[in-house]
């Protein structure tokens, strides 16, 4: 595993985490209180190569990641980290995400359901990593996430999951569940 990067302690508290993908239905971590969040500028997107967690070095596959856009929004969950949790969550979080630099760490300004404007701790994409793969059309993700299997199982169990889980949320995806719906098909003709 390469080593993760020495970051500044994260001292915001209360520490909100922003979910947009796996973490809105695996956050592994101590959460005191989850709500819906909008993050603008920023949209979801599977344009970052994946190495370890849903590919390998041989068949990358793709996993979401924040891109910037500036007219572009994101909804997804804020997770409160539990009180006396905080410094182990963002430690793990950083072996989680961190694990090939193609994510930056950042406090971004959000708008928290029932709550407000909030400061959360999110991954976005580096644009200028080797891994990011913002020029993808849908056909092209659909084709790769179809294929792709890495340390944490088949990309395609990512993709069901995450789309699944938005819409439980009331936040469905369009590109999410047309990508559900095309990788399937391409997985059973």
């Amino acid at each position: 595993m390469p080593d993760i990067p020495v970051l500044p302690p994260v001292t915001t508290r209360p520490l909100w985490v922003f979910g947009y993908g796996s973490l809105i239905w695996n956050p592994d971590f101590p959460v005191a209180e989850r709500r819906i969040a909008r993050l603008d500028g920023w949209h979801r997107s599977f344009c970052m190569s994946s190495i370890h967690h849903r590919g390998t070095p041989e068949r990358p596959g793709l996993v979401l990641a924040l891109d910037a856009s500036e007219n572009a929004a994101c909804h997804g969950v804020a997770f409160r980290v539990a009180e006396g949790a905080e410094d182990v969550t963002v430690t793990a979080l950083r072996e989680r995400e961190l694990i090939s630099s193609a994510y930056i760490e950042r406090l971004l300004a959000v708008e928290i359901e029932g709550i407000g404007p909030a400061t959360v701790l999110a991954y976005v994409i580096d644009r200028d990593h080797e891994q990011y793969r913002g020029d993808l059309s849908l056909e092209e993700q659909a084709q790769i996430i179809a294929g792709a299997t890495g340390g944490r199982g088949p990309n395609d169990t990512y993709l069901e999951n995450t789309a699944a889980h938005l819409h439980e949320l009331g936040l469905p995806d369009p590109d999410l569940d047309w990508l559900v719906a095309r990788v399937r098909r391409l997985k059973n003709p």
